[in-house]
C-alpha cells in the first residue's frame, strides 16, 4: 500500500476550501437547484472548494481516485481514493447558520481510514489520522474520544431532519427518539464531530451519499465510536447510518431500529 498523505496535506486542502467558502458565508450567493421537484442547493462555494481541493489532490497524487459531490468521480475503483463534500449541510450554509463544513476523506482499498471535518467560521478542524482523532480549534488541540453514556436513556441524539425519513424509517427512528434523554435536529456533519469529541451520544441518519460519510467514518472509529449501517455493515456507501459513541450504546439503537 502506497504512503498515505500527512496531516499538513489535509490542513493544504482545508485551507484551500477555506478560502473559497469562508468568504461567501453570509454573503449574498448564487443559489442553484440540483432537484427537480424539491430543493437540493449548491452555491458557487460547493463548486469552487471541490475544485481546489481536486486541483491539489491531481498534483500531489495523480495516481489517486476522487469521489466528489459536485464533479465527476475519477479512478473510484482504485486502491486509493479521496472522498470530498466541498460544503456539507449547504442549506446551513445559505441560511448563515455555523454547522456546516468541508469534509474531506481518504480510502484505503474501499475503506474509510483518515478524514478531516473543517467548520471555518468557528476555525474548528477534526481530524483522524489513521489511528487517533484529534481535534484543533480557537481552545487549542488535543486528541478526542467518544463517551459512554452508560444507557440509551442517558443518550443524546441527533438527526439532520426527521422529515428526511420516510415509511417504516420514521417509525423506528422514532422508537429510538422516544428511548432517549435529549434529541436535536439540524446540524449535518457536525453532529458527527460532537459526538467524536464527547459531547453527543447517537447520530442517526437515511439517504446519506458516499460523500456525507466518506471524512466522518474514520473520525468516529478512532475516536472510540461505533458506525454503521442500520443493518450492521459497513457505512463507505451511505444510505441509513448510525453512529454511537460507544458499542454497547450501539447494540442498544440497533435492536431498538430493528425492533420498530
Amino acid at each position: 500500500m502506497p504512503m498515505r498523505p500527512d496531516r499538513s496535506f489535509f490542513n493544504r486542502l482545508a485551507d484551500a476550501a477555506k478560502a473559497e467558502t469562508l468568504p461567501r458565508f453570509r454573503s449574498p450567493l448564487s443559489i442553484a437547484n440540483k432537484e427537480q421537484g424539491g430543493f437540493d442547493p449548491v452555491t458557487e462555494g460547493d463548486r469552487a472548494a471541490e475544485a481546489v481541493i481536486r486541483a491539489l489532490i491531481e498534483a500531489e497524487y495523480p495516481e489517486h481516485g476522487i469521489l466528489g459531490e459536485e464533479q465527476e468521480d475519477i479512478g473510484t475503483d482504485r486502491d486509493c481514493v479521496w472522498v470530498i463534500d466541498p460544503i456539507d449541510g449547504t442549506r446551513a450554509f445559505i441560511s448563515g447558520v455555523p454547522v456546516w463544513g468541508t469534509l474531506i476523506g481518504f480510502q484505503e482499498k474501499g475503506r474509510s481510514v483518515m478524514g478531516m471535518m473543517d467548520q471555518p467560521f468557528t476555525g474548528e478542524r477534526y481530524f483522524a489520522d489513521g489511528e487517533r482523532a484529534w481535534y484543533s480549534g480557537p481552545d487549542g488541540e488535543r486528541q478526542i474520544h467518544t463517551r459512554d453514556c452508560g444507557d440509551i436513556n442517558n443518550a443524546i441524539l441527533f438527526t439532520t431532519s426527521p422529515h428526511l425519513f420516510t415509511g417504516a424509517e420514521m417509525a423506528r427512528f422514532e422508537a429510538v427518539q422516544d428511548k432517549v434523554k435529549l434529541f436535536r435536529y439540524g446540524i449535518d456533519c457536525y453532529a458527527y464531530a460532537l459526538l467524536a469529541a464527547g459531547h453527543v451520544d447517537i447520530v442517526i441518519e437515511t439517504v446519506l451519499k458516499p460523500y456525507d460519510v466518506g471524512a466522518l467514518i474514520p473520525l468516529i472509529e478512532q475516536a472510540g465510536g461505533v458506525i454503521t449501517t442500520w443493518e450492521g455493515g459497513r457505512p463507505e456507501g451511505g444510505g441509513s447510518v448510525v453512529a454511537a459513541g460507544s458499542a454497547a450504546l450501539h447494540a442498544q439503537a440497533m435492536d431498538i431500529l430493528r425492533a420498530g
